[in-house]
């Protein structure tokens, strides 16, 4: 018998009642990144004002875990210079949730993943990389 996943309250918290969550009108930048292996995908959209984020949402389409960790990473990263976004890692979005299970942690990458694909089309002077 499968054992049964384990989360903190912390992060059961955040897949509840998740923080910047949606779309976002007129975003300097856009991130998307998708699992193929889990089928979960996040779309970070960023604000950005002189090097600083300055509002940041999301919208991810998988399990509470992935939900939970693109939630308080924009909570983490908001005010910050994109210099310092970027250099967040998934270790330190799943300890600030309280820890993931080992086989949840993929779930704390996509977030960052997306987040540093928006970060680089800000850089690059794109809105999104993946425009018509």
């Amino acid at each position: 018998m499968a054992e049964a996943i384990k989360f903190t309250e912390k992060t059961l918290d955040y897949a509840k009642n998740p923080r910047n969550q949606g779309d976002m009108a007129d975003p300097t930048a856009i991130g998307e990144v998708s699992n193929p292996d889990c089928g979960d995908s996040t779309i970070i959209y960023l604000k950005v004002e002189d090097d600083i984020i300055k509002d940041v949402t999301f919208e991810t389409f998988g399990c509470a875990a992935a939900v939970a960790s693109s939630s308080i990473l924009t909570e983490m990263i908001k005010g910050k210079t994109v210099e310092e976004a970027y250099k967040m890692t998934e270790e330190a979005v799943a300890e600030e949730l309280g820890g993931l299970p080992e086989k949840k942690m993929h779930c704390s990458v996509i977030g960052v993943e997306a987040m540093r694909k928006a970060i680089e089309n800000y850089r690059n002077g794109v809105v999104s990389s993946d425009e018509d």
